[in-house]
């Protein structure tokens, strides 16, 4: 049996020809290269831009993008740096009403940032599921 699979992306795949059995769970961690991190700050971006945002807090989220945008450009970002931006982001939108309003288009993005900084995301994930 052959696979042939393009291009796959998730916590755990699994490409079985015939039966598998998994004892213990299994988990992941997601990891992205600097590029890939970049483009997901600018869907965030493009995100919070199509979402209405109330004024009182609007300059403060796209600070906090500016900064998260110059973080994740450098070649080694800071990942609790990352972690804090993305963090007040989060409780900005949340505090708004905007992750309740704004779907997936937010939360995408949000999450997959969230997993790409491991055990530092979990805060944000748990605020996104809530």
């Amino acid at each position: 049996m052959a696979f042939n699979i393009g291009n796959q992306q998730g916590g755990v795949v699994n490409n079985v020809a015939g039966n598998q059995t998994v004892h213990g769970g299994q988990s992941a961690v997601f990891t992205a290269g600097g590029q890939e991190v970049r483009g997901l700050v600018r869907e965030l971006r493009a995100s919070i831009e199509r979402t209405a945002l109330p004024p009182a807090i609007e300059p403060e989220v796209r600070a906090e993008l500016d900064s998260l945008d110059e973080e994740v450009a450098r070649p080694e970002p800071d990942r609790e740096t990352v972690a804090g931006r993305l963090g007040r982001i989060t409780r900005l939108l949340s505090s708004a009403g905007a992750l309740a309003t704004a779907g997936t288009g937010l939360i995408g993005p949000l999450g997959a940032l969230a997993g790409w900084l491991g055990a530092l995301g979990q805060p944000i994930l748990r605020a996104i599921a809530g």
